[in-house]
């Protein structure tokens, strides 16, 4: 990628914000004006029981799955906090999805055994290893608390493994908006939204609609011109439920799949507006 790829269109990134800063200078670094609205918290479980049940008996997973970033961040934190080490899950094979959780799960001093070739739960079930082989094997699965993912418990049961999904996070919507981002939407300078999951998608509706009269819009008239970018499938779903339509969505589920997307995007509109200017009468 050149230095500069965008022409300063104004991105709107939803991720939460402990998570945001990243995506939002890699945008800056290719010349967008990003902005951030924190569309989604994470949080601890409800409760940790389910989990620490399973963390006393780590020797006999076959598997360990991590999904995201937070699972990771999660489950480490409370295996450590519970008096244990990276040396009682040694024997553990861990399967990933996406090379970014692959990356910080590197970080934290472990390495996956696998990674699926598309960063989508879907492509783990349909890519696991040994799939002929998975009767009886035991897989633990720290997830969401609110949104597990049920084809990837199903299909694993279905070739004969015993998953046990336990809440590691869960997610929540915040309730405000910050000023700034709140002008922005108000004087309609959006030019496209960034959503990185289904949950997110949700809250950055709720958040719209408990400041409508803020806004002076409601949500639908507020994004009337504005693209909606998705980083994937699942999140693509939420926001043909919620929005009727996805304008955007990488090849790669990833964020720099979605970067490129966008930059694709902002060619492409360029590209549209300077035809639509050739094509005025000359006076």
């Amino acid at each position: 990628m050149t230095a500069t790829r965008f022409s300063g269109e104004t991105i709107l990134v939803t991720r939460p914000v402990d998570q945001a800063d990243t995506f939002v200078q890699q945008l800056r670094g290719q010349g967008a004006n990003a902005i951030s609205l924190s569309a989604l918290s994470i949080q601890p479980p409800s409760s940790w029981h389910e989990l620490d049940q399973q963390l006393s008996r780590l020797s006999e997973f076959d598997w360990l799955i991590l999904t995201s970033a937070n699972g990771v961040k999660f489950f480490i934190e409370r295996l450590r906090s519970q008096g244990y080490s990276l040396q009682d899950i040694a024997t553990v094979k861990i399967a990933v999805v996406g090379r970014k959780t692959a990356i910080f799960l590197q970080q934290k001093g472990l390495t996956p055994d696998f990674i699926p070739p598309q960063f989508i739960s879907d492509s783990l079930v349909e890519h696991f290893p040994d799939r002929d082989h998975l009767n009886g094997a035991q897989i633990l699965y720290p997830c969401l608390e609110d949104e597990r993912r049920d084809l990837l418990i199903t299909e694993l049961s279905r070739l004969g493994a015993v998953v046990w999904d336990v809440p590691a996070y869960r997610s929540a919507c915040p309730e405000d908006i910050e000023p700034d981002t709140l002008q922005a939407l108000k004087q309609g300078i959006i030019d496209v939204v960034t959503f990185a999951s289904p949950k997110t998608v949700r809250c950055f509706q709720q958040l719209l609609q408990a400041h409508q009269n803020k806004l002076g819009a409601l949500p639908e008239q507020l994004l009337e011109k504005v693209a909606i970018a998705s980083i994937g499938p699942l999140t693509s779903e939420a926001c043909q439920e919620i929005f009727s339509r996805v304008d955007i969505q990488p090849n790669e589920y990833s964020l720099n799949g979605l970067t490129a997307a966008l930059i694709q995007w902002a060619a492409a509109r360029g590209s549209a507006f300077e035809a639509k200017q050739t094509r005025l009468p000359i006076n």
